[in-house]
């Protein structure tokens, strides 16, 4: 109960404690992690908490056996649990999986956030329970779950954390849904979260406040460093590749016509597309330099406003750029490509 409502009470802190520049590409995506912190309990723990909740006896329900079709397999039985793989945060029989972190992400601000977010459910707890006398101490406990279950059930979700349906139904619960890094690293100096860090001792005011400059300027640079890197992968390596792909199409489109008399109306429609890419890579290019310099001169003035741009601007034009990249990319011969593809660096690299 205590997760259940350290969760509930500081959802946002979870979220912050996953925050990266990587993460902003894949929240709110259909890829883990989702952008909304919710638990998975499973039928079972789920079954047990309703039943506190209304004053019912748990009727344990029966095994189910799993059916793989397969007759010389020995029979098992489904676990009550069920993981739920598009669950942020899913208790898994007998544990809680927090299931967030970027591939990037130390395992000790998340530690941090969840130890100390605990600490204080239980410590709400004791405060509640410390005056109460020995005979009526387990009447205490079953008001005090009953109370914490009724005003925190609202982040236990069982079911697909990815769909419409549950965005919708997230924000008629009051749910954070901070889908990007900017949006979400504000909050971890919001007055209950300094509170809460500075009452365990775990982080002065100062300390919070400087490491949340830290990680904006980390996101800002991060950003700027791939942006950047970008840039000199379509200038040196990219368009030069397309152009020589030009250059044979436009040879061998001539040849044909000289030799034989051959007009290539498809060579003539490939060679189009090439150069209508490449044109349309050449100007988002163009403007994605400057805005880049826009993004750098503002971080020194701003840090906290360049994080936005970073995110909806810098972000949004790679994202763009790579979509056209990705659509001739296939057509280029792999002898013009001055890196590897995805199949050489799967099966020979």
């Amino acid at each position: 109960m205590a997760v259940i409502k350290a969760v509930d009470d500081y959802a946002d802190l979870m979220r912050i404690s996953v925050a990266s520049a990587g993460n902003d590409h894949r929240l709110g995506a259909n890829e883990a992690p989702p952008a909304i912190v919710s638990i998975f309990l499973g039928e079972e723990l789920n079954g047990i908490i309703e039943a506190i909740e209304k004053d019912e006896i748990f009727n344990q329900q029966d095994r189910v056996r799993m059916e793989t079709g397969a007759t010389v397999l020995p029979h098992f039985f489904r676990d009550t649990t069920d993981r739920n793989r598009t669950s942020p945060f899913a208790f898994t029989g007998n544990k809680f999986e927090f299931r967030m972190l970027g591939s990037e992400i130390s395992v000790a601000g998340p530690n941090i956030v969840l130890n100390t977010a605990v600490a204080e459910a239980l410590s709400q707890f004791y405060e509640e329970l410390k005056d109460a006398n020995t005979d009526d101490i387990k009447t205490a406990v079953h008001q005090l779950v009953k109370r914490a279950i009724a005003k925190h059930k609202k982040v236990i979700f069982n079911g697909n954390g990815y769909t419409d349906e549950w965005i919708e139904e997230a924000e008629k619960r009051g749910l954070y849904n901070l889908k990007s890094t900017p949006e979400a690293l504000p909050h971890f100096v919001d007055e209950k979260n300094i509170s809460l860090f500075t009452k365990h001792g775990v982080f002065t005011e100062t300390e919070m406040k400087s490491r949340y400059e830290i990680l904006v300027e980390n996101y800002c640079k991060t950003i700027h460093i791939e942006a950047k890197t970008l840039q000199s992968m379509l200038s040196h390596d990219f368009l030069p590749a397309l152009y020589s792909y030009e250059d044979e199409l436009s040879n061998t489109i001539n040849v044909k016509k000289e030799a034989a008399g051959i007009e290539s109306k498809s060579g003539k429609a490939e060679l189009q597309a090439m150069s209508d890419a490449y044109d349309k890579i050449y100007e988002l290019l163009t403007k994605f330099k400057e805005d880049t310099k826009s993004a750098e001169l503002m971080a020194e003035e701003d840090v906290y406003k360049a994080s936005f741009y970073y995110h909806d601007v810098i972000l949004s034009e790679m994202d763009e750029i790579r979509k056209v990249a990705d659509e001739v990319e296939d057509s280029i011969p792999t002898h013009l490509l001055p890196y590897p593809t995805y199949e050489e660096l799967l099966f020979n690299v």
